[in-house]
């Protein structure tokens, strides 16, 4: 699946949405996530592709 963002703006707000969500999936399990590149690359691409992240 190829995933592409218009702009350099539309990235910066895919990754602060991803931050934000990340963090709540922290608190969730508990501890910082080393694997934290899959999990953003996932969350974005489902996201963009607007399956429920």
């Amino acid at each position: 699946m190829e995933i592409v963002y218009a702009s350099a703006r539309e990235l910066e707000q895919a990754l602060r949405d991803a931050a934000v969500a990340h963090g709540r999936h922290e608190q969730e399990i508990g501890r910082e996530d080393p694997e934290w590149p899959v999990w953003y690359a996932d969350f974005m691409a489902r996201a963009k592709t607007s399956e429920t992240p």
